[in-house]
């Protein structure tokens, strides 16, 4: 894979994310949340340095939950059965993405209470 072309790197990263979005209902459930908060920010005429903290808050949850995505497929493939483990690295990278998600939900709370 090293020495590729960034187009053939672009290429993969974007495979990535379309799999995760396939893959995963909660992929797609924060996407569609990211959309209404778009939308919610909009009708709401928002400043750009909050359309700044919410995109930051809401791209953290993506990308923990496409971590954590990977994670998992990775840890199946590596180790089919359960194992306690592999069981506390899933664990792990769900907290990753319950923790990033509570920072998402702080922050558009501290946007309401503006």
């Amino acid at each position: 894979m090293k020495g590729q072309g960034f187009l053939r790197r672009f290429g993969y990263a974007r495979a990535g994310i379309v799999t995760a979005f396939r893959r995963e209902r909660s992929m797609r459930t924060h996407g569609a949340a990211v959309i209404a908060v778009g939308i919610f920010l909009s009708l709401t005429g928002a400043p750009a340095l909050w359309w700044a903290l919410v995109g930051l808050a809401v791209g953290l949850v993506l990308v923990a939950e496409m971590a954590n995505t990977a994670i998992e497929t990775l840890a199946d493939r590596l180790h089919p059965g359960q194992h306690p483990e592999i069981g506390v690295v899933k664990d792990v990278a769900a907290g990753a993405v319950l923790v990033a998600t509570i920072v998402a939900i702080v922050v558009g709370v501290a946007y309401l209470l503006r």
